[in-house]
């Protein structure tokens, strides 16, 4: 049995005065008008499971307008197991606990997997391919602890070549050593993300022929380093993205930034041989994120034997009824789920006899 998260609370968190809520096995509806404080919850829930929130706020901004302190804090319960996991937000700092002792936020990441799917995700296929990178790096760092060091070191590697790239005059011998140093941290990132993508994206297509009526879906990882193979080895990929760093030098100390490695990859989505990012209909645009976040689901009790948290954020009025009915049935097969909604409507009979219904009244 994976872990739940059977309770919720807060104190003077965003617009909570105090919030003391039990949680449900399966699906727990939160039902309110907008700014009711559903996205609230929604944002505890991630936070004290990932330690960071999707709406990245500044920890002063998680206090009650007029309150100096705030607190917000889950219970996890599963296999004989109870896990209590709080934050506490004080003089514009954000401390993290875990059965009562002080923890970094990173230390959260791996006790209960949470996978969120709100509005901003819709732009998933055709948005930037920055967003698809954050969301297999979001995925990869809360699925392996290894994910988040290689991803760090790479991402600090590249800001400091950059900060040498914009300096008046270059030291290119102290270019070649950070090279070196990208280049090593590529090679480890690029074959992380490769390798998580392979195993994603066969979940991807069969997830997505299920939601859209058998259509065909292709998925590709698109490398600035050449094509990389779940084979290849890091001594491999490090000679490659060297060369090509030394090709992209005259390009990189003129735009002053590194223009090549796994930071500017992208994945990419055909339908019938057609990018679906320029050509797919909004509704295949949607499929594919609907997909994209059922097969993190997938992967997660494919790889690690446990059912993680899902929360969906005011999506289901952007779905058409096929779509909100597909969520309803995975969710079925012994998810917990906690979804926000202003309308019940949205839901059948049937899922809302099985759900914890909560109201919201405006806070």
């Amino acid at each position: 049995m994976s872990l739940l998260v059977t309770h919720i609370g807060a104190r003077d968190f965003r617009s909570f005065e105090n919030l003391s809520l039990d949680v449900g096995e399966g699906m727990t509806l939160l039902v309110g008008p907008n700014a009711a404080g559903k996205t609230n919850t929604i944002e505890i829930l991630q936070l004290l499971t990932t330690g960071a929130s999707f709406r990245r706020p500044r920890p002063a901004e998680l206090v009650r307008k007029g309150c100096e302190t705030a607190a917000c804090s889950l219970t996890l319960e599963g296999d004989g197991r109870r896990i209590d996991v709080s934050c506490e937000i004080e003089d514009g700092r954000r401390s993290f606990f875990r059965n009562g002792k002080r923890c970094q936020a990173s230390d959260l990441l791996g006790t209960l997997l949470s996978i969120l799917f709100c509005p901003d995700d819709l732009s998933f296929c055709k948005g930037s391919a920055s967003m698809r990178r954050a969301e297999i790096d979001a995925f990869g760092r809360q699925a392996n602890a290894g994910y988040a060091k290689v991803l760090t070191a790479y991402m600090h590697a590249v800001d400091q070549r950059n900060r040498l790239l914009k300096q008046d005059e270059v030291d290119l011998a102290l270019l070649d050593a950070w090279d070196d140093s990208v280049a090593t941290g590529a090679a480890a990132l690029a074959l992380a993300r490769v390798r998580l993508f392979a195993r994603l994206s066969e979940h991807v297509r069969a997830v997505y022929a299920e939601i859209a009526d058998g259509e065909e879906l292709e998925c590709s990882y698109e490398s600035t380093i050449d094509d990389i193979d779940v084979d290849d080895t890091r001594e491999e990929l490090k000679e490659r993205a060297l060369i090509f760093l030394q090709e992209a030098r005259q390009t990189d100390l003129r735009r002053q930034q590194t223009t090549v490695g796994p930071h500017r990859d992208d994945i990419s989505f055909r339908i019938g041989g057609n990018d679906a990012r320029s050509f797919g209909s909004q509704g295949q645009q949607r499929s594919v994120v609907l997909a994209w976040k059922m097969a993190e689901v997938l992967l997660c009790e494919e790889m690690l034997g446990e059912r993680p948290l899902l929360l969906l954020d005011d999506v289901m009025s952007e779905l058409d009824e096929s779509r909100r009915e597909a969520v309803s049935r995975f969710i079925e097969r012994g998810l917990q789920a906690v979804v926000t909604t202003t309308n019940l409507g949205y839901f059948s009979e049937d899922v809302l006899e099985k759900a914890s219904v909560i109201s919201y009244g405006r806070v």
